[in-house]
């Protein structure tokens, strides 16, 4: 981990960022015609090279694993749909399978903590830490050594995997009620605005939930500086996918590939690793912008303004797969776009430096 957090900390942009403007303003279009997506074309010219080589390759992983604390009743459906839902990825039935298929994505399952057994399962890669969490509610979610382990699991299968675009999402129920812990430990805010509906529950289960998440967060702030240490954060609220999220975009960053972060428990993620590793936010792209009230209190916190709004909120990184076009578009402009000049067509002001004062 302290090998790639270094390696991310003394990476040199591929592409100079003064220079990479400057030929997004050249393309013949008037600035800032193409509003975001010129700043989007910036930070893929910047990570990946102006011009970029061309992205067709692009993975989304989808990390899995259970939560103790769903025995609180903070979700609308049991824990056994995680395992359910590894069956219906392994058959290419779930949303993620459809939608990377459609954008021409490689969709990867990794099982980092699912309760059930799922090792008959094709296609799902069996990296399980331990069978989920404990309850967060009454004590640590996790060891010391299994945060570090679920993190490596990310940071090996990412930082191993050869896509200049990787997606990363997730699969676990109850894992919003860890992901609003862990946003209002690193955050600040209140734990009561950033608990949402998550699966969909009821406004009893909202209560149960939000208190749930407020007795969590208020057990961790009675630490030192609780912002600033993200592991322990981690362990003792946190989740094994949500630790495995975080270790795949700090490998992914340390081998110079753009991050795209999904929603909320994605966004989590990547605040922790932003802890972890103060280097990362350069590389990260927010795919999306979730329904869910602490994505917002976290892309905010990150400074990262989210490609779509489509009020989703359905994880399994759905929301990556929908924004790789856009960012593959947005590398087709530095490679393919003509310039003013070399296309022979008068810039903005031309004619008034030929004709004189």
């Amino acid at each position: 981990m302290e090998d790639a957090i270094g390696r991310v900390a003394a990476a040199v942009p591929l592409g100079d960022r003064v220079a990479v403007q400057s030929h997004v303003d050249a393309l013949t279009k008037p600035p800032g015609s193409l509003g975001r997506l010129e700043d989007l074309a910036l930070q893929v010219g910047c990570v990946l090279g102006d011009p970029p080589p061309a992205l067709d390759d692009a993975v989304v992983f989808v990390f899995a694993a259970d939560h103790g604390v769903v025995a609180r009743g903070v979700s609308a459906y049991p824990a056994v749909v995680t395992a359910q839902m590894c069956a219906n990825f392994s058959a290419g039935g779930a949303a993620i399978n459809v939608l990377a298929r459609a954008c021409g994505a490689e969709v990867r399952v990794v099982d980092v903590g699912v309760a059930g057994d799922v090792r008959r399962l094709a296609g799902i890669e069996h990296r399980k830490v331990r069978a989920g969490t404990r309850d967060l509610s009454v004590g640590p979610a996790m060891t010391a050594s299994e945060v570090v382990d679920a993190l490596a699991v990310g940071l090996e299968v990412a930082g191993s995997a050869g896509a200049r675009i990787v997606g990363v999402g997730e699969m676990g129920i109850g894992n919003t009620t860890a992901a609003a812990a862990v946003t209002a430990c690193l955050t600040g805010v209140a734990a009561r605005d950033v608990v949402g509906r998550g699966t969909g529950v009821d406004d009893r289960g909202l209560a149960r939930k939000r208190e749930v998440v407020e007795r969590a967060a208020a057990r961790v702030a009675r630490l030192d500086g609780p912002r600033d240490n993200a592991l322990e954060v981690l362990r003792r609220i946190g989740g094994l996918e949500i630790a495995a999220m975080a270790g795949a975009m700090i490998g992914t960053a340390a081998r110079g590939a753009l991050v795209l972060v999904d929603g909320f428990i994605s966004a989590a993620a990547a605040l922790a690793a932003c802890r972890l590793c103060p280097g990362l936010p350069p590389y990260l792209v927010a795919s999306h912008r979730s329904t869910e009230p602490g994505h917002t209190v976290v892309l905010d916190s990150l400074g990262l303004t989210p490609l779509l709004d489509l009020e989703m909120r359905l994880g399994e990184g759905t929301g990556c797969a929908l924004a790789i076009p856009v960012v593959r578009a947005a590398g087709a402009l530095l490679r393919e776009m003509a310039t003013f000049e070399s296309a022979g067509i008068s810039g903005p002001g031309d004619d008034l430096r030929e004709t004189g004062p």
